[in-house]
């Protein structure tokens, strides 16, 4: 019994070697006092009925014992069954966890895919309002070209008439 509770978790195994220990003082005090009644001058019938007791003391104390390592063994299986459980339940959150970070990354892939998409979009903005300021400026200087060549012919064709009709 005693190496069997000292292989027992330690919440459980202070306990039980404490009785463990009461007990052997227990069984230590009986020794003793049947060997000083076996050894003293007594009479028969009282050294038998003190076996008698000590024989049942012995049988009580033995199924108690029992009892209560029937009781710790069943503890005991409790116990592991319900670290088994937690360990499923951790494997099946970790499992979920891994799930969770495979679904986490394919969506940052697609927002960085996303975000070259925009940064390229945006250049190709930048480019275009370049090509338009530019068509933009040459379509104005085009208007002062052709709004000078037409204020030249009318003054040329002002001049003309002028000297003709003078």
């Amino acid at each position: 019994m005693d190496l069997e509770a000292r292989s027992l978790p330690p919440n459980i195994k202070a306990v039980l070697l404490a009785k463990l220990r009461e007990y052997k003082s227990d069984l230590n005090n009986l020794k003793s006092e049947v060997k000083r009644l076996v050894s003293g001058n007594s009479y028969s019938s009282a050294r038998d009925e003190l076996l008698e007791s000590g024989m049942a003391d012995t049988l009580t104390a033995s199924a108690d014992q029992r009892g209560r390592l029937m009781m710790s063994t069943e503890r005991l299986n409790k116990t592991s069954d319900r670290v088994k459980d937690g360990r499923r339940t951790m494997l099946e959150t970790e499992e979920l966890g891994v799930s969770i970070l495979q679904d986490l990354h394919s969506q940052r892939q697609s927002l960085l895919h996303a975000n070259n998409t925009l940064h390229g979009v945006d250049d190709n903005i930048g480019k275009s309002k370049r090509v338009l300021t530019s068509m933009a400026r040459r379509m104005s200087r085009n208007k002062w070209i052709i709004g000078s060549v037409i204020a030249v012919l009318v003054i040329v064709i002002a001049l003309i008439l002028y000297f003709k009709l003078k």
